[in-house]
């Protein structure tokens, strides 16, 4: 069952939620400061609850999932999603760029010729900037560029993007044991059967990924196969499509849902914090920003 035709890409930006006009209305879960105070009135995070057809491997709807996640208010949802993206994009630096200030040249401890009458401008060093092989002024060095965000924001930024492109998101049945063998095409034929085009950017999010799977979809450039320790929010509003398997909708809902207990221990919480250092878990070659 082919899905239906959605706008060409699900950024947060065009979505509904982020279009509302700010408002107080009594409709709003809101508390309420004392008149007196001069603090803003500040909505309360919310839930959105969405139905999603379940597709199974040949493309037909057996049933229907639900998806309830938190979801930051209209006022802030732009600035929290915004913020947790831009904290992903600067931890990705490395920061290991480094060049030799002219201390640190090798060589330049004799003065190279006479100060007077060579016809040349006069030398005090090999090392100079202004020779080949020389110092570097102001180069870079060695630098920390990774920045801090709140665990509870990080997820609040995650469940209100994934919140925002429901209308582009399709849950598909488990289908690990679908592929005996390593076949791209294959895969690619599973893609049309689900109504999606495989030169459109496509996440699938899924528990688990196995060794047939990833191999047969290795070789679409458009695809990225994640899971629970490698979800982030820049694959997520990269992509035009959001495919979910059930086990991905339930651990959406139970850690990203609106009754999820902060203080509870969470096993991903460490592993996310190695892959905003290192980057995205993607197939092929990703560059580095220094």
């Amino acid at each position: 069952m082919a899905a239906a035709a959605p706008p060409s890409s699900i950024s947060f930006f065009s979505s509904s939620i982020f279009l509302s006009t700010p408002t107080t209305s009594s409709n709003l879960n809101c508390f309420f400061k004392p008149q007196n105070s001069k603090f803003p009135l500040r909505a309360t995070i919310r839930s959105e609850l969405a139905t999603l057809p379940v597709l199974s491997f040949e493309g037909t709807q057996v049933g229907s999932a639900t998806l309830n996640l938190k979801s930051a208010p209209a006022e802030t949802a732009r600035a929290v999603v915004h913020r947790g993206l831009t904290t992903d994009l600067t931890n990705r630096r490395r920061g290991t760029a480094s060049t030799l200030t002219r201390a640190e040249v090798r060589g330049g401890g004799r003065k190279p010729y006479g100060q007077k009458k060579t016809g040349h401008a006069r030398q005090g060093s090999r090392r100079t900037p202004l020779r080949p092989g020389g110092g570097v002024v102001f180069g870079p060095k060695p630098k920390d560029w990774s920045i801090k965000i709140n665990k509870k924001e990080k997820r609040l930024a995650i469940s209100t993007a994934i919140s925002s492109a429901f209308e582009n998101t399709i849950v598909i049945e488990d289908f690990d044991d679908k592929f005996e063998k390593p076949k791209t095409k294959e895969f690619i034929a599973m893609l049309k059967r689900l109504g999606l085009d495989p030169k459109e950017k496509s996440t699938f999010l899924m528990t688990e990924v196995s060794d047939n799977v990833k191999l047969s979809s290795r070789n679409i450039g458009t695809l990225k196969m994640l899971t629970p320790r490698t979800l982030n929010l820049f694959d997520i509003l990269d992509a035009e499509k959001l495919i979910f398997t059930k086990g991905a909708v339930e651990f959406l809902n139970e850690r990203y849902g609106f009754d999820y207990k902060e203080d509870e221990e969470d096993e991903y919480e460490e592993e996310e914090e190695v892959n905003a250092d290192e980057g995205t878990e993607v197939e092929g070659n990703s560059d580095s920003k220094e």
